[in-house]
Parts: C-alpha cells; structure tokens; sequence
C-alpha cells in the first residue's frame, strides 16, 4: 500500500467521545486464518461484519483498521443521520428513486436507533436537518429542493426571517427548508458504539494498516508482524479504495476540513441560545458551510474542500482551513467571538461523478465498497448491510435497487483528474459567496 491513513488535526468528535481512551482491539500480529476479512472498521465495515455474523453465525470474521475506531472518516464527519437524499435530480432518476433511497435511509437509521438504545450510545438527537441559504442567489437552490421534496411526496417547512432566527440563535440566514427526519450524532461516539454490539465470531484489530495483498483465493493480508489469510475479502475502505488494485477511475476522495468550540457558557447560552435546541444546518450551495448547535452546547464548522492525491493533509492546510472556519464562525455568531475552537481537524470522503456508490464484486472472493457521496454514516450502513446479503445469497428488493444504481461513471485519472476536481472545488467556492 504506497498512501496509509493518518491522524489530521485533532479529531474533535472523538476527544469529546465518552470513551476516547479506550482499547476496543488489539494490534494484528502473527499468522491467522478466517472465513471473512473486512478492511475498514468504520460505518460500512461494520455493518458488513455485524450483518454476516447474523447470517452465518459460525463463521470466524476479521474486521481490521488501520487507526483506531473512530479516527477514520467514519469519526470525522458532520454527524447527520440523512433521510432525504441531498441529490435529486428527477429528470435523471425520477420519483421512484428518490422514495427508494429514502426507504434505505431510514432503514439505515432505524438499524442504527436499535443499536444506539440496546447499547445505551450516546450523542443521539432527533432534530431534524435545515438546509438553508444566506446569498440571495442560492435561493433558488433552496427553492427547486423544496419543489423537489413537494413533487415527492416528502413533508418539508420552509422557515425565514425572525422565526428562523430563533431557532437558529442567529439571524444570518435568509431562508431554509426544514426536514424533520434527519438525525444528529457524534460520529465517533456512535460508530465506536457500535463494536459493542459485534459478536464473539467478529474479531477487531485496531491500528493494524494492510501493507499488501496476495490475492487468491484464499487471500492473504500482510501486516507488521502478521497476516490474514482468508476464503473472502470486503474492502470497506471508501476513499483508499483504489489503493487495493480492484478499483480504478470512478472515485474523487475529497479532504474536507472541521473546527468544534468548547461548549458555550450559562451567560451566552443565556443571551444568545435560550429556547434553543440542537440544530444542523447543510447549505443550499454544495460548497457551502455546515453548522450545528451541538447536544453538549458546541459550535461544530465545516467546510473549505480539496484534493489532495497523497490522501493527507499538512499543517498549511489545516491552519488555512482554521482560518476559512474562523471567518466562516464569526459571520454567523459575531457576538461569540471571543469563542476559541478546542478542536481543527481533516478528512477525506469519496464523491462518484453520477452519484452512485460503488457497490461491487470485481474478482472472485474480493468485494468493494466505496463512494458514499458524503452521506456515508447511512448510506455504508445500509450498503455493509446488503453487501453482506449479496455475498451470502440473500435476496431482497432493496438488494436488487442497490444493485442496479450502483454503476459509477468513469473519471479520468491523475493529472487531469487533480486539475478538473480543483477547478470545480475553486468555482464552486467562488459562486457559494457568503454561504462559505
């Protein structure tokens, strides 16, 4: 493997994480033998290994990543449990899709709900989801969503003005369009969460990266120190996917960037926040600034978008990133600004030119998962699922949609993939204006 995961910045979801210090898995070492070996232990890969172990309880499943639980993409996200899809576009796809990927998206979250109360996870708010817009000319992004949603069947509020504002604490949004279905998490509290429910049959390495493969079968995993040997693999792996040698010219890893303050004061709560409750905003430009009032009483930024081919980040980028966050923060909550970020962090997610994931068996025992779209907390939890159901046989309607829109469209590579993704990045942030 030439590009490894790292740490970007300090993971603020994990630091604020209940359990942060915890071990859940030992190092991989020494030689082993499975049934199953999944790479990535984050949202998709376990889904994948907890659905397999329902199916096939006797088989012995390998579930290794190279960081620990909760420091990959999985627990770097904005933390939105999504029901609606972002991208609708019915004169491509048409109604029927959209419902059909809502009825997955909430199949996703009621699966997700049943381990969050049987495993007592915390971090979880029913709050619904603002996709709102500052610029005047974003509008009418706002407006076909909302005409989208209509046309659907979906229930949907538009919100403006001082009633909007009071909601939000802060008057810097003209418009929105609330949907009620959306969930907030920490990411990481939630996807760390999950391991308790893994059966005795799922065997966790942690911080125990894939050096190589020789693939078979039986394919062999390379370690530091051990391997895996193993009838087949899953590489839930989302943005390093291409590093395995199976996929190639349908994924965009994208790094994107986030800061979390420390939580608010009684005083500015107070002043600022009383009668609020937890709130996410997405914004009506794909380049614009996500927003959250946080459960524990928190400022959560997100935005400023890259590609970075070494699929890592450097100190200029992050401390660049600080910056866009800062402005970003103090045009929202002028009157917070003596509000320092606790926490400034990195992460890539894997964007498909047409939108749909890859969901695919390219080689004999060797599956791959990647291309969530940046709604991989639902979407990896709901394609793990039937991932493993395809593996095993299963069949099910929900199973046959996955598969038949799930065919990514081909993307050149590098150079030109780098030059046509920054140009797009540098338009898009150009036009998204204020609601950077």
């Amino acid at each position: 493997m030439e590009k490894l995961p790292q740490i970007d910045g300090d993971i603020g979801w994990l630091e604020t994480s209940p359990d942060c210090a915890a071990r859940l898995g030992p190092r991989l070492k020494g030689s082993h033998e499975f049934d199953y070996a999944v790479i990535g232990a984050g949202f998709t890969g376990i889904s994948v290994a907890l659905r397999l172990a329902e199916i096939d309880p006797s088989a012995r499943i390998a579930l290794v990543d190279a960081l620990r639980v909760g420091e990959g993409a999985s627990g770097r996200n904005a933390g939105f449990l999504i029901d609606l899809p972002h991208n609708m576009d019915f004169a491509k796809t048409g109604v029927e899709h959209a419902r059909s990927l809502f009825r997955l998206n909430m199949f996703a979250i009621e699966r997700l709900r049943a381990f969050k109360e049987q495993y007592a996870i915390p971090s979880w708010t029913d709050a619904g989801k603002y996709m709102a817009a500052h610029e005047e000319s974003n509008l009418p992004g706002l407006n076909n969503f909302a005409g989208m949603l209509k046309q659907a069947g979906f229930e949907y509020e538009t919100v403006s003005g001082p009633d909007l504002a009071r909601r939000l604490g802060t008057n810097y949004y003209r418009s929105a369009v609330y949907t009620r279905g959306n969930v907030l998490v920490n990411p990481a509290a939630l996807v760390r969460g999950l391991i308790k429910a893994l059966p005795p049959s799922v065997s966790l390495f942690e911080n125990s990266p894939v050096q190589g493969i020789e693939y078979g079968p039986p394919h062999k995993l390379h370690f530091v120190g051990g391997t895996i040997t193993a009838r087949k693999v899953v590489q839930a792996t989302n943005s390093y996917s291409e590093q395995f040698g199976k996929l190639a010219c349908r994924i965009v890893p994208i790094f994107t960037y986030a800061s979390l303050t420390r939580p608010l004061n009684e005083e500015q709560l107070r002043r600022h926040f009383d009668g609020v409750r937890p709130w996410g905003v997405t914004s009506a430009h794909l380049a614009g600034t996500t927003v959250r009032f946080t459960h524990d009483n928190r400022i959560f930024i997100r935005n400023t978008y890259d590609y970075l081919p070494d699929l890592k980040s450097t100190g200029a980028d992050l401390e660049a990133a600080w910056r866009s966050h800062r402005s970003s923060f103090e045009a929202r909550f002028p009157f917070l600004k003596e509000m320092d970020f606790d926490y400034t962090w990195g992460g890539l997610f894997a964007i498909t030119k047409n939108h749909e994931p890859v969901f695919s068996n390219p080689d004999e025992g060797v599956y791959v998962l990647s291309g969530c779209n940046g709604v991989g907390v639902v979407k990896g939890t709901y394609l793990g699922y039937y991932m493993a159901d395809h593996i095993c046989g299963v069949e099910s309607e929900n199973l046959r949609f996955v598969l038949k829109s799930s065919h990514p469209t081909w993307i050149p590579p590098d150079p030109v993939r780098l030059v046509a993704a920054r140009a797009r990045i540098a338009w898009e942030a150009a036009h998204a204006k204020g609601d950077v």
